[in-house]
C-alpha cells in the first residue's frame, strides 16, 4: 500500500508542477481527457498542434478553440491569420486525469480506475499494464462501433 501513496502522490506532484510551469510561461494546462476554451486575440485561418498525441484542436470560430487533452506531454499550438502571419504560439501542458482516480500498483503493473461514488471502472491511461488497457480499450472500441451500426440502421430504417 506504502508505494501506492508514493507514486499516486509523484504523479499528482509532477502534473501540478508541469500545470504550474506552463501557467507561469503563458502556456495553457489541460488535463487529459478534457478540453478547455482558448480564446485568440485576433481571427485565425490556419491552427497547427505540434504533436497531435499530446493535444488537439477543435475551433468554435475564428476566435475561439477548443484544446483536448489527449496524452501526458507538452507540444505547442500555433496560430496564423489570413495572411499567414503568426497570431498566437501557446505552450499546451497535458497532465493527468482531475476527478476521482485510482491507480493500482501491482509489482511493476499499473491499472488506473475511474472512480464514482463508491464504483470505480477501469479508465485505460498511457502507462497502465498492456493487458489490462488493450481488453478495456477493445471493449470501448467495440461499443461505439456498435452504437454507430445502431445510427446507422435507425437512419435506413
Amino acid at each position: 500500500m506504502r508505494a501506492f501513496h508514493k507514486t499516486t502522490f509523484a504523479g499528482a506532484l509532477a502534473g501540478l508542477l508541469m500545470s504550474s510551469a506552463a501557467y507561469a510561461a503563458g502556456g495553457m494546462a489541460v488535463p487529459m481527457d478534457e478540453v478547455r476554451m482558448l480564446d485568440f486575440p485576433q481571427p485565425v485561418a490556419t491552427v497547427y498542434v505540434g504533436n497531435p498525441l499530446i493535444a488537439d484542436v477543435n475551433m468554435i470560430d475564428a476566435k475561439r478553440a477548443f484544446v483536448l487533452g489527449k496524452n501526458f506531454g507538452t507540444t505547442n499550438l500555433v496560430a496564423l491569420d489570413e495572411k499567414g502571419n503568426q497570431v498566437l504560439n501557446k505552450t499546451i501542458t497535458v497532465s493527468g486525469r482531475t476527478g476521482g482516480m485510482v491507480t493500482l500498483q501491482r509489482g511493476t503493473a499499473q491499472t488506473t480506475y475511474a472512480c464514482v461514488s463508491s464504483k470505480c471502472s477501469p479508465a485505460p491511461t498511457p502507462g497502465d499494464d498492456n493487458q489490462p488497457y488493450s481488453t478495456v480499450t477493445g471493449q470501448i472500441d467495440k461499443h461505439e462501433a456498435m452504437a454507430k451500426q445502431a445510427i446507422a440502421n435507425s437512419d435506413n430504417p
